[in-house]
């Protein structure tokens, strides 16, 4: 398999699948076409006319969508691992990773993920806030009905911790206040090895893409 990616101290999508597919030590190239240089669509548009990364190349097949590579990943490489067990677990993790895939505009557009900066501050706008109390509710919830099953959102490790860890990354990088519980869930993501791998990676990048170089 070969995952295209962008650059990993900011590219939030690539993050996700990358994560799951590394957790559970598959093998695969990586290869990675830093973002908002001048070859940077005619680049990607070599591996999916989409124009954007992550892509997915396994054989002849060609996935372009975050969401949509775990999903193939769960069915062809984890025996559907990649999301719980449980049916009703099952549709609640997939619930709030659609919630992530297609919602949180602020969080995203007023707090660009970026594993280099620390102490970044940015406006506290009412939707933003709004949106952080959310993913604050949902890890909370989820880690206390599903605590006895082990230490992520849906007591196993899951799709859902993957589409959220780059929200976790985002919370440190401006030093978003917490609930106790969900503070100790972003730890436990920002803990993983692999997650740890993904960072350290990103903070040795050099290239800078202003847009993302949010907050003082």
């Amino acid at each position: 398999m070969k995952l295209i990616i962008g650059n990993k101290n900011y590219s939030s999508w690539s993050l996700r699948p990358w994560l799951l597919m590394a957790a559970h030590d598959l093998l695969f190239e990586e290869v990675r076409i830093p973002l908002d240089q001048p070859d940077t669509a005619a680049r990607i548009v070599e591996h999916s006319k989409a124009g954007k990364v992550p892509v997915l190349k396994d054989g002849d097949l060609t996935v372009w969508d975050s969401l949509a590579i775990c999903e193939y990943i769960s069915e062809k490489y984890l025996d559907g691992r990649g999301w719980p067990v449980d049916i009703a677990a099952r549709a609640e993790a997939r619930a709030c990773s659609a919630e992530m895939h297609s919602g949180l505009q602020a969080i995203r557009g007023q707090m660009p993920m970026n594993c280099r900066a620390t102490g970044r501050k940015v406006p506290m706008t009412p939707e933003l806030q709004k949106e952080i109390d959310r993913v604050d509710s949902l890890w909370s919830v989820c880690r206390a009905k599903y605590a006895a099953l082990g230490p992520w959102m849906f007591g196993e490790f899951s799709i859902a911790d993957c589409m959220f860890a780059p929200v976790a990354s985002r919370f440190a990088t401006y030093g978003v206040a917490l609930s106790k519980s969900a503070a100790q869930y972003q730890q436990q993501v920002l803990n993983h090895d692999k997650m740890k791998l993904w960072i350290a990676d990103g903070q040795a990048e050099t290239e800078v893409v202003d847009a993302d170089e949010a907050g003082q």
